[in-house]
């Protein structure tokens, strides 16, 4: 079970890989007109928050497996957040956390807040509204998926 942490943070940095190349594509008019061929309304923000999200649910469950805690289906996202959860009340993931969402002042169980919130936005926004939309959005999931995975990498590695 060792090994397989490592490949669950490989999953995740891809996550994270994707969800940058991404934004930037939906940033970048004169790229995806020029190089892809896109209609130039096109966005793909939607996308961005999706794959942020999986980038922290994979490093939520890297971390989990570091700890010899493993999750399964059915409902493996809410028991990997339950399992994590758990770790934060029992103070195992400490207030180091805390110091990365200064700007949030929030406690300790900043990490899950933001598990939590990115796993909301990924049924909201890409469900209910359309991709143009979600610029604002994108970029913060972008942003917390960063924060999630330097954390999480920092923690199984040491």
């Amino acid at each position: 079970m060792d090994s397989d942490y490592k490949l669950y943070l490989e999953r995740a940095q891809n996550e994270l890989r994707l969800s940058k190349i991404i934004f930037q594509i939906s940033n970048n008019k004169d790229f995806q007109l020029e190089n892809l061929k896109l209609p130039i309304f096109d966005t793909y923000y939607s996308a961005v928050i999706s794959h942020s999200y999986y980038c922290i649910f994979y490093c939520a469950k890297a971390y989990l497996l570091k700890k010899t805690i493993k999750t399964q289906p059915p409902e493996e996202h809410k028991k990997t957040f339950e399992e994590l959860k758990k770790l934060v009340e029992n103070g195992v993931l400490d207030i180091e956390i805390l110091r990365l969402y200064e700007k949030l002042l929030i406690e300790a169980d900043t990490l899950l807040g933001i598990f939590q919130l990115e796993k909301s936005k990924r049924g909201k926004f890409t469900y209910k509204t359309l991709p143009q939309a979600n610029k604002e959005p994108s970029g913060e999931s972008l942003n917390n998926a960063q924060t999630f995975f330097r954390h999480i990498y920092n923690l199984c590695n040491e």
